[in-house]
């Protein structure tokens, strides 16, 4: 057997997870074909001798050639509505196989695919990467060119704009009842009432805007911020008193908050409720990320 044909039978195994990532990552059969085209064509050009894992590396090259493609087409592509490959929405749902991920990958509805579509490249290709085939974030910061944190960050966005389209009104109400539950014990310092509400697993994320503003409170005397906390007692120690000045707001869609003086945002408190607890918070101070984060603020200003 030649280099050839072993190659050809290897991407062959592969063919169904890879057509999966393509047809998530660009919306229809067609383009999905090129970029598997492209990803055999590089991969006959490429010495593999030393690859250990195979389906990583095809993995991470279509992602790449889905990745060069979105950016060619923009951020915000035009959606064909008559792809026969796409049939009723249906909502994603983690991998558990390549055979799920074949069956996967025809599931693919418009309503999703509209949602996707709304979506910047990387913040796509993390998103599917991540949420629909458990890639991990260390092996995707590469492929879209950032830190690990900020490529779980870019994930996280995506997500909240997917649920935000996605979720039914009745969820989007409770959740709103938990965040504003939240920070109304935040502001009031009660301690126990936070760990309540909390899951005990939650995490605490600011970027550095976030932790150097704080900084500058603490020499005040407000409370201080870390870049990142875990668990319910330390994240309830850290907003015990805090957000006094946020108020309710609509964040990518899901109920959050924001700090507005003015009516200018600010700060963003980005939460992520999973069975009526906080599970994720996200703390948003960075100008430039601020303003990429879509905030509609509630009984304000």
């Amino acid at each position: 057997m030649s280099d050839e044909e072993f190659l050809a039978r290897q991407f062959e195994t592969h063919r169904a997870h890879l057509r999966a990532v393509a047809l998530r990552m660009l919306g229809s059969g067609p383009d999905a074909d090129d970029a598997l085209q492209e990803t055999w064509l590089r991969l006959s050009r490429s010495d593999t001798s030393e690859v250990a894992n195979l389906a990583g590396w095809l993995t991470t090259v279509v992602s790449r050639v889905c990745l060069d493609q979105l950016r060619a087409r923009g951020a915000r592509p035009e959606v064909s509505l008559d792809d026969p490959e796409r049939p009723e929405p249906v909502l994603p749902q983690p991998a558990a196989g390549p055979e799920h991920e074949a069956v996967l990958a025809d599931s693919v509805g418009v309503a999703m695919l509209v949602v996707l579509d709304t979506l910047a490249p990387a913040e796509r290709l993390a998103f599917v990467l991540h949420d629909m085939f458990g890639v991990p974030f260390d092996e995707i910061a590469p492929i879209v060119d950032r830190a690990p944190a900020a490529t779980r960050q870019l994930a996280s966005r995506a997500r909240r704009r997917v649920q935000g389209a996605t979720v039914a009104p009745a969820d989007l109400s409770r959740r709103r009842r938990v965040v504003d539950a939240f920070l109304a014990a935040s502001r009031e310092g009660r301690f126990d009432d936070l760990l309540a509400l909390l899951d005990p697993e939650v995490s605490l994320l600011a970027d550095d805007a976030a932790v150097a503003s704080a900084r500058l409170g603490a020499a005040a005397g407000a409370p201080g911020l870390q870049r990142e906390l875990h668990g319910a007692r330390a994240v309830a120690t850290a907003f015990s008193g805090r957000a006094r000045a946020a108020q309710a707001a609509l964040v990518d869609g899901m109920p959050g908050a924001a700090w507005a003086p003015g009516g200018v945002v600010r700060s963003v408190f980005v939460f992520a409720v999973e069975d009526g607890r906080v599970a994720s918070i996200e703390v948003v101070v960075e100008p430039d990320r601020v303003a990429a984060l879509d905030v509609v603020l509630i009984n304000g200003n």
